[in-house]
């Protein structure tokens, strides 16, 4: 007969054959020891989520599209998170000294991987396959350190596996919150990303170092403790040797990137702002890219701004609203009426338009007009600003000259709701011109745009214009570095809210210099050949933009 008045004490499962089983020897009281041990997976996981975001921003913003960037340096990384933690099997019998080197090794890849993938693009033109290689690299790495972690934990004292797991995750998960904020608001806007990424490997390699060489010396050969101390003091070396000369390398990328004048060079909270062109004479020769991105080409910038803006205009004008245009090039088309009573720009990123302001060639380039009195300027985000009350039944006009909807950021600004908003904010008989992507090179999503103002009860009138670069994505939007092409067509759609707008420009348009109501009416048969039918709106909860 069982005896059931004693309860039995259940004991912990076995550690597996071949891990160390003896209580560590600790230079402090164990109970201290675990606080050393979570705090160092508490620094892991923030150090581990900070190259993670770095990866994310830095693929989003030389590669584009975030959406698919997100995806691919997720999953990789999730998936080589799995391999590193069978690959940590092997590391057991010496945890101390396998943990020391995985850190050294993600102190030197996580802290170089923000100044690799920027080389990459510099000279190579392409970042996609070390952007694959960083996130595979580091998720091996991320991978191993909690199994480790684990028997390191058991060797200082003993308890159920369910226990030591919550505590380790627990951590874990604290200190990825931790890394998961100071990113966006401390690292990024205070150092940059890749100074940013530079200090964190640093932070990664002295804690792990700390840990391994102080707490579980004990554990180490004479040999494994030289060889710990050579590579850190390496990796230190390395990151502090690239840390001070992080602002001549991008120096040295960056004419690599945009050529040899780049004259402005500046991190938003929004975008990097690149101005290239000689400082004085001609704003014909001026470039202005944003996060890497060709928005305004003065050689020819005014046949993109002249096609979106004049055709919408024949009618009541009186007041306008130009959604994005922070450069003042479209509003500078507008204010060539003297019968404009109002113009109010709604431009997220405030850089762009000081920017504009003060720069002697870009304000040259639109005319000055943040001087005149008739122009307002709202920093906000467009779809936030059209839902508030200040929008409704106030504009004749609404320009829309806003980044390309593959970009996806702005796939929300050519959404069926949005262009709802904008019909709102329309007067009766008001007119909205939006640029809609490269016709020749992406009709598919030109007319997915299309299709989505028609959705939203707006009278659509497609047309385009001719350029001088290949590669447009965002009106003129190109990547740097790209090379004079024969003529580009730009996709725009003038959209009525009561009837379909007719496409033309009256005889005394003032300043006209490549728009005529002919070329007009040939454009849009032009763009008529390539319509592609049967395409769905793009809305918020279903984008169609790729």
């Amino acid at each position: 007969m069982i005896d059931r008045s004693v309860p039995r004490r259940v004991l912990p499962a076995p550690p597996p054959r071949g891990v160390a089983t003896l209580p560590a020897a600790l230079p402090v009281r164990p109970r201290t020891g675990r606080l050393l041990v979570l705090a160092t997976v508490f620094v892991c996981a923030a150090c581990g989520l900070v190259y993670e975001l770095e990866l994310l921003a830095l693929g989003s913003y030389l590669i584009g599209d975030s959406v698919t960037q997100a995806s691919v340096v997720l999953s990789v990384m999730v998936f080589a998170m799995g391999v590193g933690s069978l690959l940590a099997k092997w590391l057991r019998r010496r945890p101390a000294v396998g943990f020391g080197v995985i850190e050294a090794g993600l102190a030197l890849l996580g802290g170089l991987s923000a100044i690799a993938l920027y080389a990459s693009f510099a000279w190579l033109g392409e970042s996609r396959p070390a952007l694959v290689a960083f996130s595979f690299a580091i998720g091996v790495l991320i991978g191993a350190e909690i199994p480790l972690l684990m028997v390191l934990i058991q060797r200082i004292r003993r308890q159920d596996a369910g226990g030591a797991v919550a505590d380790l995750f627990a951590a874990d998960y604290v200190g990825a919150l931790v890394g998961g904020l100071a990113f966006p608001f401390l690292l990024l806007p205070v150092l940059g990303q890749l100074t940013g990424a530079m200090l964190t490997g640093t932070v990664n390699a002295v804690v792990g170092a700390g840990l391994v060489l102080w707490l579980f010396r004990r554990d180490l050969s004479r040999r494994s403790r030289w060889l710990l101390i050579v590579a850190n003091v390496t990796v230190l070396a390395v990151l502090a040797c690239a840390t001070v000369l992080a602002d001549d390398f991008e120096r040295v990328a960056r004419r690599a990137v945009y050529g040899g004048e780049v004259r402005v060079a500046q991190q938003t909270g929004v975008q990097e702002l690149v101005l290239t062109g000689p400082a004085t004479g001609s704003p014909r020769s001026l470039d202005l890219f944003l996060d890497g991105r060709l928005r305004v080409s003065g050689y020819d910038e005014y046949r993109y701004h002249e096609a979106l803006v004049h055709p919408a205009m024949t009618g009541p004008h009186t007041r306008v609203l130009v959604l994005g245009g922070g450069d003042g090039l479209a509003a500078r088309e507008v204010l060539r009426y003297r019968d404009v009573a109002s113009v109010t720009i709604v431009e997220l990123d405030p850089g762009v338009v000081r920017l504009a302001r003060t720069d002697p060639m870009l304000s040259a380039l639109n005319g000055r007009v943040y001087e005149d009195p008739r122009l307002a300027v709202v920093t906000q985000d467009a779809f936030r600003w059209l839902r508030g009350p200040a929008a409704r039944d106030r504009y004749d006009v609404i320009v829309s000259d806003l980044p390309d909807p593959g970009i996806t950021p702005s796939t929300k600004l050519y959404s069926q709701e949005f262009y709802g908003l904008a019909a709102r904010a329309l007067r009766p008989g008001g007119r909205l011109a939006v640029h809609a992507g490269p016709l020749a090179t992406r009709p598919r999503t030109y007319w997915t745009v299309e299709a989505t103002l028609r959705a939203a009860g707006l009278r659509t009138a497609p047309y385009s214009a001719g350029g001088r670069l290949s590669g447009f994505a965002a009106g003129p939007d190109r990547s740097p570095g790209t090379s004079a092409a024969p003529p580009q067509d730009w996709g725009f759609v003038l959209a009525g809210r009561d009837q379909v707008p007719e496409l033309r420009v009256d005889r005394d348009t003032p300043g006209l210099r490549s728009l005529s109501t002919q070329s007009l009416r040939d454009a849009a048969r032009d763009a008529e050949r390539t319509r592609v039918a049967g395409l769905p709106p793009s809305t918020l909860p279903h984008p169609r933009y790729s």
